[in-house]
Order: C-alpha cells, then sequence, then structure tokens
C-alpha cells in the first residue's frame, strides 16, 4: 500500500530528525524508510549544512535574520501568526528561535505585538490546565487513536481517524475517511505499521469499530491487533479523558484546519491533513514538550510489521480450543460464548487459583473469564 501519509519531503524531513537522535541505528531507519545508506548519509550531510534547505530537491540556503529594527521584527511575528493564527506568544518566539532569527522578542513582547495589530481575536490556546498530565515513557509504548466526529465537506461527510503517540505527541497519522468500518481502519493502521512499526499496546474508546456490544467479546481489529502481538486498551465508559491526548489533538485539528477551511472532497482533505500533519510534528512548538515539537521526543518502533501473521500457540498449561461458527466453544460441559470475531481460531482457557475460575486467552492476551461455580 503507498504511504499517504506525507510528502516525499516530509519524510526527509521525518528520517533526518530521528537519524540525529542519539543512539540512532541508522541503517534500520534506513531499512524503515526504504532509502539506501548513501542517500541517507547524504541528507544527514545537507541538513548538517543547509538545515531544512538542504532536504530540497534543488538546494535553497536560506538566509540568517540579521539585527532587526522594531518594524522588522514586528513584520515576522505578523507574518508568521498569519501562517498560524492559533498560536500565542510562546510558541511564536520558540519558531523564530527554531528558523534562526537574530532579534528574538519575549512571549511577552511578542503578545504585546499581536495586540497591538488586533490579532489576538478568537479563540485562545493557553488555558489554564486543571488536571495532571500522564504519559508513557518512552515512544511507541502507547498509541491513542480515535475517529475526530464527523465533519461537513463540500461533497458530503468527513470522519478524520487521528493516530498519536502517547509519549512524545507525534501525530502517527491523520486520514481522511468516507466511513468508520473496520476494513478502512485496518488499511490505514497498516500504512502507519509499515511507517513506523508496531507500537507496545493501543489504547481506543469502547466505539462501535474497536469495542464489541457483547460483555466480554473482541471485535475482529482487536484480535488483529492482539496477533501482531499489540496490547489492545479500552478507556471507561463515557470517560473521553482516558484518550485525553488524542481528544486534545482533535482540538487542535479543529482550531488549526477546520476552524479555517471547509474541504471540498476527500483528496483535498488527505491533502490538508497532510500539511497540517507535517506542521504538527515538526514546526509547532508543543507545551506540553517545553516547547519542544513531537518529533524531537519520537523515533519508529523496533518492532516492524510482519508480511504474515504469527503461528497462535498456547503452553502446555492451556486447554486449546476451537471458536465455532457463531462463536462459542464447548467447555464444562457447557457452550461458553467467546465472540464471533474467533470463529475458526483457537482459544487457550486456563485454570486460576479459584476453583472453577479460568480465564481465556487470546493469543498472548487475556480476553474473558469463565466462572463454572455460577451454574453449578
Amino acid at each position: 500500500m503507498p504511504f499517504e501519509v506525507s510528502t516525499i519531503m516530509d519524510r526527509r524531513h521525518e528520517f533526518v530528525r530521528f537519524a540525529r537522535h542519539e543512539g540512532a541505528n541508522i541503517r534500520a531507519l534506513c531499512r524503515q524508510f526504504g532509502i539506501a545508506p548513501n542517500t541517507a548519509y547524504k541528507w544527514l550531510e545537507r541538513y548538517a549544512a543547509s538545515g531544512d534547505a538542504g532536504l530540497a530537491d534543488q538546494s535553497r540556503r536560506p538566509h540568517t535574520s540579521p539585527a532587526r529594527t522594531t518594524p522588522d521584527t514586528e513584520a515576522i511575528v505578523l507574518a508568521l501568526r498569519d501562517q498560524h493564527p492559533t498560536w500565542g506568544g510562546r510558541k511564536l518566539q520558540r519558531r523564530m528561535q527554531t528558523l534562526g532569527y537574530a532579534a528574538v522578542p519575549a512571549p511577552s513582547t511578542i503578545t504585546a505585538i499581536l495586540r497591538r495589530h488586533d490579532r489576538l481575536q478568537g479563540p485562545r490556546v493557553d488555558q489554564p490546565r486543571t488536571y495532571g498530565r500522564f504519559e508513557r515513557p518512552t515512544p511507541n509504548d502507547l498509541w491513542q487513536l480515535d475517529f475526530m466526529g464527523h465533519r461537513a465537506m463540500g461533497t458530503g461527510r468527513i470522519h478524520p481517524l487521528s493516530v498519536l503517540d502517547d509519549h512524545s505527541r507525534f501525530g502517527i497519522g491523520l486520514f481522511a475517511c468516507a466511513h468508520e468500518r473496520s476494513e478502512l481502519v485496518q488499511a490505514h493502521l497498516i500504512t502507519c505499521f509499515q511507517a513506523y512499526g508496531l507500537p507496545t499496546a493501543i489504547l481506543a474508546d469502547n466505539g462501535p469499530t474497536w469495542g464489541s456490544s457483547h460483555p466480554g467479546a473482541i471485535t475482529w481489529l482487536e484480535a488483529w491487533w492482539i496477533r501482531l502481538g499489540i496490547r489492545v486498551l479500552h478507556g471507561r465508559y463515557r470517560h473521553p479523558q482516558t484518550q485525553g491526548k488524542v481528544e486534545r489533538w482533535h482540538q487542535t485539528i479543529d482550531r488549526d484546519l477546520f476552524q479555517f477551511q471547509v474541504v471540498r472532497d476527500l483528496t483535498a482533505a488527505q491533502a490538508a491533513f497532510n500539511a497540517f500533519r507535517h506542521v504538527y510534528n515538526t514546526d509547532r512548538p508543543h507545551e506540553a514538550l517545553a516547547l519542544d515539537v513531537p518529533s524531537d521526543h519520537y523515533h519508529p518502533s523496533p518492532r516492524s510489521y510482519p508480511e504474515t501473521l504469527p503461528e497462535i500457540v498456547y503452553s502446555d498449561d492451556h486447554t486449546v480450543h476451537l471458536v465455532k461458527r457463531a462463536g462459542w466453544i464447548w467447555f464444562g460441559g457447557r457452550m461458553i460464548f467467546i465472540s464471533e470475531a474467533l470463529r475458526g481460531l483457537p482459544v487457550g482457557v486456563r485454570p486460576t487459583l479459584i476453583d472453577g475460575v479460568f480465564v481465556v486467552r487470546f493469543c498472548d492476551q487475556a480476553i474473558k473469564r469463565i466462572d463454572l461455580r455460577a451454574h453449578s
């Protein structure tokens, strides 16, 4: 499947950022990005000499800003604000520093410039926080994913699908979807897995795409994740705060993208998503990251996406049962419902320390408990 999340320049930019991390494995990154080592070192040399411009097909070395007069500095601030209408003083200051301007005002000065030129209309982006922040210790420990909820489009409705790394806030993928069916989600996730490797766990809500309506059952999308060795996690019902980072990303997408345009079709939407995602990952300072950008804290997973699913095996302390067509197994002299998504696949049943209570596992993940005492 072609990689549809970013442009060639975006991918070069991502490669260089990952390769410049301390301890980065250049050869592994070359395999991940599908490039030859000599090409990789060429990009690194050009980036070291010319920054982002060195990654373009035709070199365009940017000019370093000399000392600016006050009107010139204000013009730079206002131009950046026009490019990013929701950014405040701290983000604009960090962006000016990243771009190499010699005269960079303090955040309070930038705010004053914006206020003086009537550029502080609209929603604020720096509301005070009243909650604690939690994150996984390393990239790819956990990906959060969710549909954003459908939005208006020139030719109907669009369903944005977002995938975010919990540790770095790196936008793994942002996809323009015509619907929310599992087959389309799987196709887009394969794109993410091929580009960035496999996460340790995935966190999703209990929506119909990845949450079963039957208590204790799993969907076929969850079964696919488990077979890939990905732990499946769900937030509490009616508690969106569990997926707080992806929900917060949705707010940024609303403010920075949908607030300013209505896309005409899925192709235009994907192009807008690609551009937004690149800016979000590599340009936009993130306050939760001490004003670093997400790509400074992210690197691809060392677990590559397999071409074929691994064989399902269980240890000797399990009894293996094949899930029947309707999602049931025969166990303990009775029919036990497991999940229709697992029909035709083996599950392992193992006793617990409590007599009459068993745990059902699919691959490495426990999916159900059986209590034979309830009907004895």
